[in-house]
């Protein structure tokens, strides 16, 4: 039999690449059938690369000129490798988005030239402000509809509505109301609308830290992730899905992108599980649930914890640490699921003689771990700024990947990083530019305060049914919007309702943040999901619903923490640490269990809820909750055992009769 391994980067057939296109607007850009176009385009992408890493080692102009050039570039992008609609020929370019994409380059020239002016006027605009600020305002929201769909430009138009009419409202939402020249003024030429805190963190850690993942791809870490967990796991009870969540969970930590991890990770693991008998609704919940999951696991996120760390004021390393729990939790549930999923179907592992072999999975390609070990040492050690350290560690990558042939980046490999990287990078700093123009309107009018208001009147003053309302908000909001514009407008609006209520402002952005990211694999919309169907052959309603079972952990632990910072390993010892991990691993298991109604034999519905709320009290870091969900836990546990041993000594008996 043929070795499993991944030996070469996931490449994408026709069929798979349509796939990534129905469920991620990011990936219908334009393939130029003149070579021409195709190079200034491309010398266009790596040029805005090599701005990036210049201005991250030698310093940056004033922020409104950096943002500014950030934006421009960005979107003169989007307009040269985004048709209009989705049936437009995507091999030519059309003369209009040449003039769009120059029109976006005058806004950013502009700013630059009449930078001086533009400080003196100090908010009080002339002829020229407003006109180059309407084109912005139009332009970022076309380029931000075509790279992430109708939700996000929508919502900005209505606020700038309200905005503009918000005087004709009655109650809380009333404001004195707005010309359209305060608006277009506030959100072009100050830092509080589209070139914010969201776009200033795109256009510095955001953008270097995929350009990162981009030399990451290229030196080949996608197919050692792979190789690696199909060693350590690949022979285990059901040890194909188990690599799709190791594999998965590393890889969409660095790209941040779900979608286009179910389907390039995807492609490989799917067949995989259902080769060895998980049937395919389970096969695509595995890998869904497994590549959301990547933006809540440390070191690096995905990108909306740079965008958190600039918003609270605090240490990203701070935020990384107090995510690393919920995320191990996260995963835990899922593994346990599979687990006992292979335990109760009878499906076995990979043959250990058709796997590679640790040792020689790390002699080939183990030095890619410097990278990342580098990484982990700049960021929580080094004392040195992200910027600085995103771009010593791409310098290291591409260092490191010389030391072996197989992992060595030619001339040409460097330079389509660099493409791939600015590539990659429009979708989310399209989303912070849009979103920008949101918050904009809300800081101007007070809507986000009004917001929060509302929701803690809604909620009776009840820090649950506030906590209910505010997931129900972000997961509908993520459902139509990239996690990126969601964490920022329900950090804006909706976590500011939980800090009324006491809680700690980090433990409200984290709450939000989870939930918009589970989104993705949240029926109805849950793209994540749906992808993952798509290449299993599974139904995507029922494959989304399996993704949530799986990621059951995730949608409880976040409730969890907000009454108990203890699981953040917030204000708490080593020992208190120590034990909030072992209590909170083992309720996840038992969590696992109930969930998929196994344990060492099947389990009955009234045991499956006794185990479950069993399973909430051992999670929540409290000595008496403890103590109460250990009985119970043990109570169940003894009683599956005890029918385990009976229906095991009964098929003997059928045996020996």
């Amino acid at each position: 039999m043929e070795k499993v391994s991944s030996t070469r980067e996931p490449q994408l057939d026709e069929q798979q690449q349509k796939l990534l296109e129905k469920y991620d607007s990011e990936s219908r850009f334009r393939v130029f059938d003149k070579k021409s176009v195709a190079l200034i385009v491309s010398i266009i992408a790596i040029g805005l690369s090599l701005y990036h890493l210049y201005t991250s080692y030698f310093g940056m102009p004033v922020t409104l000129k950096h943002r500014s050039l950030h934006v421009a570039a960005v979107v003169g992008l989007i307009f040269l490798l985004y048709p209009a609609y989705k049936k437009a020929n995507r091999t030519k370019l059309p003369w209009y988005d040449v003039i769009l994409a120059m029109l976006a380059a005058s806004t950013s020239v502009y700013i630059f030239v009449d930078y001086s002016g533009i400080i003196q006027r100090g908010g009080l605009p002339n002829q020229l402000d407003l006109v180059f600020g309407a084109i912005l305002v139009v332009l970022v929201l076309e380029a931000a509809r075509r790279v992430t769909g109708w939700a996000l430009p929508i919502l900005a138009i209505l606020f700038f509505l309200y905005g503009l009419f918000g005087r004709e409202l009655s109650g809380i939402f009333k404001h004195r109301g707005y010309e359209w020249q305060d608006l277009v003024n506030f959100i072009y030429v100050t830092t509080e609308g589209i070139y914010g805190t969201a776009i200033g963190v795109s256009a510095t850690y955001i953008f270097l830290f995929i350009l990162f993942g981009a030399f990451l791809g290229k030196s080949g870490m996608g197919q050692f992730f792979n190789d690696l967990a199909l060693a350590i796991a690949g022979q285990t009870k059901g040890g194909p899905a188990k690599v799709s969540v190791i594999a998965s969970g590393f890889l969409g930590s660095i790209n941040g992108a779900a979608v286009a991890n179910v389907v390039t990770t995807g492609t490989f693991t799917i067949p995989l599980m259902k080769k060895i008998g998980y049937k395919k609704d389970f096969a695509g919940a595995v890998e869904a649930s497994a590549s959301v999951g990547g933006q809540i696991l440390p070191p690096i996120m995905g990108a909306a914890a740079f965008i958190m760390a600039e918003v609270l004021g605090i240490p990203y390393s701070t935020i990384a640490l107090a995510a690393l729990l919920p995320a191990l939790l996260f995963y835990v549930g899922i593994i346990t699921q599979i687990h006992l999923r292979a335990s109760k179907e009878g499906l076995k592992g990979i043959s250990r003689d058709n796997l590679p072999r640790i040792k020689e999975v790390m002699k080939e390609r183990g030095h890619l771990l410097i990278p990342l070990l580098f990484l982990m040492y700049m960021l929580f050690f080094s004392g040195k700024t992200i910027i600085f350290s995103a771009f010593l560690t791409i310098i290291v990558t591409v260092a490191v990947a010389m030391l072996k042939k197989t992992t060595r980046m030619s001339l040409q490999d460097i330079l389509d990083a660099l493409e791939q990287g600015a590539r990659t990078s429009v979708g989310v700093a399209i989303a912070c530019a849009a979103v920008g123009v949101i918050v904009g309107v809300a800081t101007l009018t007070g809507f986000g305060l009004k917001l929060a208001n509302g929701i803690v009147m809604l909620g009776g003053e009840s820090l649950f049914l506030t906590l209910l309302f505010t997931m129900i908000a972000c997961i509908v909001l993520g459902m139509g919007l990239p996690s990126i514009p969601t964490y920022i407008i329900t950090a804006t609006m909706a976590a500011p309702a939980l800090v009324q209520l006491g809680i700690e402002p980090l433990v409200a952005h984290l709450f939000v943040f989870y939930f918009g990211i589970f989104a993705n694999i949240t029926p109805p919309v849950a793209l994540a999901s749906f992808a993952a169907a798509g290449i299993s052959g599974g139904n995507e309603m029922r494959t989304g619903f399996v993704s949530m079972k799986l990621a059951i952990a995730g949608f409880i632990v976040p409730f969890l923490f907000v009454y108990n910072d203890s699981l953040l390993l917030i204000n708490t010892t080593f020992t208190e640490g120590a034990l909030v991990l072992i209590t909170s691993v083992a309720g996840v298991m038992m969590l696992g269990a109930a969930a998929e109604g196994y344990f060492m034999t099947r389990m009955n519905v009234v045991f499956r809820i006794v185990l479950f709320a069993g399973a909430i009290l051992i999670m929540n870091p409290n000595g008496l909750h403890d103590v109460v969900g250990l009985i119970i836990v043990g109570l169940v546990v003894f009683l599956q055992w005890r029918k385990a041993k009976s229906e095991e000594q009964m098929k003997l008996e059928e045996v020996a009769s």
